[in-house]
């Protein structure tokens, strides 16, 4: 079955300049009972029980959650409403180069399923960052928290209102009602109900994200002919990528840069962000949690496929449809909103559905993040100055503070509107910012030598690295003669979500001349900012912390490294490792000990027994046995 010039919304070669898309009824009621359903489930759970919650329900979900739910969440939260947009227009302008970001998936997830999620969930933790008080000190958790709170409500803000923006200058849906629907329902389910209303509201909305887009791809190949006309009209026209080996990493897209650039940003992104850590530790065993982590690939690799076709679909559909004048001048993250109101013009409610879809990925986005800048809020810079909090004291504390971030959401929101060119340098920060934190948890985990100095030294450098290149590059794009685009359009080219490419339409495709100077410093790809900043953050935080001395004098607890070069030692010969002097011993980290214990709280420190132990003086010598960090294998 092939398009024929009737079947398009327009007649090619007419001097049409608009395009009139409207939503009947049906897609409005679709729309509403996303709303419905995800305010009913959260509702649901916050009124369970009501009167008997406590703290760790509300944050951790009494950490009794299986895996499927954790899995389908963790899925959500960075399958963003700005990458529903981005990757398919990534795909129609650049062809599939950019589907090989999937070989990164596997060791983006494997490392933190054997790596980090061992660590954190053997210290019970309820925020990552109070590992870096447990490895370093107080200082550099205050720190860490300081900066993820930075970069999630700078973000949350903008993609709340991104997607809007692109839907009103499309469909002419109202910009300020969705943006404030939005925000509302999704600060009510997530302040009342806690994480366990966010995961199963995720589980809702991750199954209407892949309807969404299934609808999208199965009624689009019907119309353009199949999937296999797809493919060979994309092939015929250069759409198809082959495997790109240059190893430079100033180009913007190779297979190295996706393949191995894009694992140090999943890294970033499920190691150690907090709003993937505390789905990790709400499960009910270790175990769950591991697995929760390996299902998560199989649905990565589905949603980039999902995604990357949808692109191709669009790509051969105006082939045979070329775009109005309208939509030709459009920014990129309208495009896929304009093919979808062409291509499903005259099914009610289907256009609908994708708008559902795509509103699915906001609320599960911002959802966690309220969720987890709440719990980092409470866990991390109150209740260790205000230990003496009631347990009803300290749960009404907690919605309050998802309440008042769902209210900063929306001035977020209403900033980036007036941010104009400024809001691209916005969306651009969670990148610059998750790469450094990355290189501080591996800082203190594979490096015992590490020290508070060293730590908070070397985040510093690795931010003002990040934000050198990231701004240096954008300012040097927007001298180049990038001009703004009309003020009735989005301000900005949308890049992916927080999972997957947060700069990608940052770097230009094709430049006239290579840069040189700090402008071939600029042109780094995107996909190498987590894996150059965490290195700065490691480089100098080793030299800092060689420089003041190491850990001499300062207590470190084994707990909270991972022996890595035991690890690696003990995948060679036996012969070979006696060669190496190894001392290795078997140590059950899950093991309660009083030297080592996990929780810090008014100067004490607690097993998982919550048996007190009092914490030696920074400095000062541990008294009968200093721990000393040698050679080891240690059973994670």
């Amino acid at each position: 079955m092939s398009v024929g010039v009737d079947n398009c919304p327009w007649l090619p070669g007419t001097d049409t300049d608009t395009v009139t898309s409207t939503f009947s009824l049906v897609d409005y009621v679709v729309f509403v009972l996303l709303l419905v359903f995800s305010l009913a489930i959260g509702l649901y759970h916050a009124f369970r029980g009501w009167g008997q919650h406590t703290v760790g329900q509300l944050l951790m979900a009494d950490r009794k959650m299986s895996c499927l739910p954790v899995a389908l969440s963790l899925l959500a939260t960075f399958q963003s409403a700005v990458a529903i947009l981005g990757v398919p227009s990534e795909i129609y302008r650049f062809g599939t180069q950019y589907w090989f970001l999937g070989c990164s998936y596997f060791l983006g997830l494997l490392i933190p399923a054997h790596v980090f999620i061992p660590v954190f969930y053997r210290l019970h933790l309820t925020s990552a960052y109070e590992y870096l008080e447990l490895r370093f000190n107080k200082a550099v958790r205050v720190c860490g928290t300081v900066t993820f709170i930075f970069q999630m409500v700078i973000y949350m803000g903008v993609v709340l209102y991104a997607p809007s923006l692109a839907l009103n200058a499309v469909t002419g849906f109202d910009l300020w009602l969705s943006v404030l629907t939005i925000g509302i329902v999704c600060t009510v389910y997530t302040a009342l109900g806690g994480l366990k209303a966010v995961i199963w509201t995720d589980v809702f909305q991750t199954l209407v994200m892949f309807l969404g887009q299934l609808v999208v791809i199965i009624v689009g190949s019907r119309k353009v002919g199949g999937m296999v006309h797809v493919w060979e009209v994309a092939s015929k026209h250069g759409r198809i990528s082959g495997i790109e080996l240059d190893p430079d990493p100033f180009v913007r897209h190779t297979f190295w840069t996706l393949a191995f650039g894009g694992v140090f940003m999943m890294l970033s992104l499920y190691g150690v962000n907090q709003a993937q850590v505390q789905r990790y530790l709400s499960s009910r065993t270790e175990k769950a949690a591991v697995l929760s982590c390996y299902a998560v690939f199989p649905c990565q690799q589905v949603v980039l496929c999902m995604s990357c076709l949808i692109g191709l679909v669009m790509f051969v559909y105006y082939q045979k449809c070329p775009m109005s004048t309208q939509q030709a001048q459009a920014a990129p993250d309208q495009f896929v909103l304009y093919f979808v109101m062409d291509l499903l013009k005259g099914l009610p409610g289907l256009p609908g559905l994708f708008v559902a879809c795509l509103f699915s990925g906001s609320l599960s986005t911002i959802s966690s993040a309220f969720n987890s800048l709440a719990t980092v809020t409470m866990e991390d810079l109150i209740r260790p100055w205000f230990p003496q909090f009631s347990e009803v004291q300290a749960i009404m504390l907690s919605r309050i503070l998802a309440f008042g971030y769902g209210l900063l959401c929306l001035g977020m929101a209403y900033i980036s509107s007036q941010m104009g060119p400024v809001l691209q340098a916005a969306l651009s920060i969670f990148g610059m910012v998750g790469g450094p934190l990355l290189g501080l948890f591996c800082l203190g985990m594979f490096f015992p030598c590490a020290n508070p100095p060293g730590a908070i030294v070397g985040l510093l450098a690795g931010l003002i690295m990040a934000f050198w290149i990231g701004i240096g590059s954008i300012v040097t794009n927007m001298a180049s003669g990038m001009a703004p685009p009309p003020s009735n359009t989005s301000s900005f080219f949308l890049p992916s979500n927080l999972t997957t490419v947060t700069m990608t339409t940052l770097m230009p495709s094709t430049t006239l001349s290579k840069p040189t100077g700090l402008k071939r410093l600029y042109s780094l790809s995107y996909l190498w900012y987590s894996a150059h900043n965490s290195t700065t953050v490691i480089v100098v935080g080793l030299i800092v912390s060689l420089l003041t001395g190491g850990m001499r004098g300062r207590t470190l607890n084994p707990r909270t490294i991972y022996p890595v070069l035991p690890r690696l030692l003990a995948l060679l010969p036996l012969s070979c490792q006696k060669r190496f002097h190894c001392i290795s011993y078997s140590q059950d980290l899950s093991a309660d000990t009083a030297e080592f214990p996990e929780k810090m709280s008014n100067g004490m420190l607690k097993n998982s027994r919550d048996e007190a132990v009092a914490v030696p003086e920074e400095g000062s010598a541990h008294q009968g046995n200093s721990p000393t960090f040698i050679l080891q294998e240690t059973s994670l």
